[in-house]
């Protein structure tokens, strides 16, 4: 996480906390940061015109202004069940961390018999969920962040014979699936478009190089399988579009 990102998590963590508020220690721990990173930027917060407020003492900490804490979001017990189902079906390494920290502030914000009940239905499903070979994580995040910013990545990448090469690829997307995760890049070795598996990439930096140009990425396709596209969860009005079109 970059420092601007994490200065607005900072800001919704402790809208999240709500009067209670957190204390230095506790938000570097949740941010994997020193308790020295967590001050800086929580001066820079103050700075930029957030009202925070710090309370002294054992129970000390920050926390927001009251008027700048939004009133709680009112998800139904099975919406926060379905919200549960969701996250927990997905536990790629890129997005576990993220997906907890959602479930938490959902948690956070429901009255306690609306949880209750949430929880009581929840405990009711189960979920296979497949497993397959896990990237490394840093380099895993090294690639999200480049599919994300449009750059070039230099990579190791060890074949189905266990030969490994080093490319220069242009990444598209991160494809996630039941028997692993993919990357889908235009590979400059090659001249041409291809799909890496994710674990047998042994390393990956960001390189200065630009992209060639705007190109059409490859949209992944799998035979017999259904490919998601999570931005359409994004863009409600996407799907209400989609259930009134009338059929010709």
């Amino acid at each position: 996480m970059n420092r601007t990102d994490r200065l607005y998590a900072l800001v919704e963590e402790l809208r999240a906390a709500g009067p209670r508020g957190r204390t230095a220690t506790q938000l570097a721990a949740h941010f994997e940061v020193s308790v020295r990173t967590i001050e800086r930027d929580l001066s820079a917060i103050g700075q930029a015109g957030v009202p925070i407020a710090t309370r002294q003492g054992r129970t000390g900490g920050y926390s927001l202004d009251p008027s700048m804490t939004l009133p709680p979001l009112n998800f139904t017990p099975r919406e926060a069940t379905a919200v549960a189902v969701a996250l927990s079906s997905s536990a790629h390494v890129l997005f576990a961390r993220d997906a907890r920290s959602a479930l938490q502030k959902i948690v956070a914000a429901m009255p306690r018999a609306a949880l209750d009940e949430a929880r009581t239905a929840a405990a009711k499903v189960r979920l296979v969920v497949p497993v397959g070979a896990a990237p490394d994580a840093d380099v895993a995040e090294t690639i999200w962040q480049a599919v994300r910013r449009n750059q070039v990545l230099r990579i190791g990448y060890v074949d189905v014979d266990q030969v490994e090469s080093d490319r220069d690829v242009e990444p598209q997307h991160v494809v996630v699936g039941p028997r692993g995760s993919y990357l889908t890049a235009w590979c400059r070795l090659r001249e041409d478009d291809r799909v890496f598996r994710m674990d047998r990439i042994t390393r990956a930096e960001r390189v200065a190089a630009l992209p060639r140009g705007p190109r059409r990425p490859i949209e992944p396709e799998v035979p017999g399988q259904l490919i998601a596209r999570p931005e359409t969860a994004l863009r409600p009005e996407k799907i209400l579009a989609m259930a009134t079109e009338t059929p010709t």
